[in-house]
């Protein structure tokens, strides 16, 4: 029988020693190969809201795709299809009319409906499904007046709109810091015209931002009006910055809570990056929110 040999302490650390030198020298390799990181998988599909980020359109549509989101939002169709050559789409393109002056004022119909009859046969031609209205603001007028004014008003574009497969999104926007006086600013007032409408026409782009400045209580009203809810924009409370630990709500929670409802829509990242390098912040983002 062979006598085995002795192991001592000094061989052990010699093992561990160059062991670590070739999973340092592994990891090294792995972090310059730029196929180690793949995008995580997610349930939500994710966008971007071009107007955030100071850079040209091709740049950032290289960067969307490298990152793994897989549309820009608020476009003009000219702008759709220059981010076609990178195999994304235009969740949300641009539609008629201003924050602030929108449906809710009968003396805008007749250009509002003008300019959608224009629009509506290029959205649908360039393969997109959704445009985006606005309430406009109050000026004086109550709410209720003003939600059926919207109803009647966009009850001239919806057959349009309709036969194109078109869907009609209204933002959700806060009037009390960015926009003053805005009508559509709580979820029960964008979620009544959405009944009226018929969802399956007509739907809301709930901003977290917005809303969590509103009304709070974000993921319990999401799960309450979930059929309304078309498409998501995001942004860090307060102030619009990251979405990450240095702002008040937990987003990462608030996708699983979006995910768990079976969304099938967009979750469009509209935050204005605060840090020096942007593209690490939509990364950042893109990783929190792929639950």
């Amino acid at each position: 029988m062979k006598e085995q040999p002795m192991i001592t302490r000094r061989a052990v650390l010699a093992t561990v020693a160059g062991m670590s030198g070739a999973l340092a020298a592994m990891n090294l390799h792995a972090q310059e190969s730029p196929q180690a990181a793949p995008a995580p998988e997610g349930r939500l599909k994710q966008s971007v809201s071009r107007w955030c980020f100071r850079m040209k359109l091709e740049e950032l549509a290289q960067a969307a795709k490298d990152i793994g989101l897989v549309s820009i939002d608020l476009l003009s169709l000219r702008e759709v299809e220059k981010i076609k050559e990178f195999g994304l789409t235009c969740a949300m393109p641009n539609g008629p009319g201003r924050i602030e002056k929108g449906w809710n004022d009968p003396a805008n119909h007749d250009e509002l409906v003008a300019k959608s009859e224009e629009l509506l046969p290029q959205i649908a031609e360039a393969g997109l499904n959704t445009m985006i209205v606005f309430s406009g603001n109050r000026g004086g007028m109550p709410d209720s007046e003003g939600l059926q004014n919207c109803v009647k008003g966009l009850n001239r574009i919806l057959p349009l709109a309709e036969q194109l497969g078109v869907k009609l999104v209204m933002e959700l926007l806060n009037s009390k810091r960015d926009h003053k006086d805005y009508m559509c600013d709580h979820t029960a007032w964008g979620a009544a015209l959405a009944a009226e409408l018929g969802p399956k026409r007509f739907g809301l782009l709930y901003d977290i931002y917005h809303m969590q400045i509103m009304e709070g209580d974000v993921i319990a009203t999401i799960q309450e009006n979930i059929e309304y809810i078309a498409h998501f924009h995001t942004g860090g409370v307060p102030g619009r910055n990251e979405i990450d630990e240095t702002q008040e709500l937990n987003y990462r929670r608030i996708m699983q809570a979006i995910a768990d409802t079976g969304f099938t829509g967009y979750v469009g990242h509209e935050f204005v990056p605060a840090g020096p390098d942007p593209i690490a912040s939509l990364r950042r983002a893109f990783e929190i929110c792929s639950v």
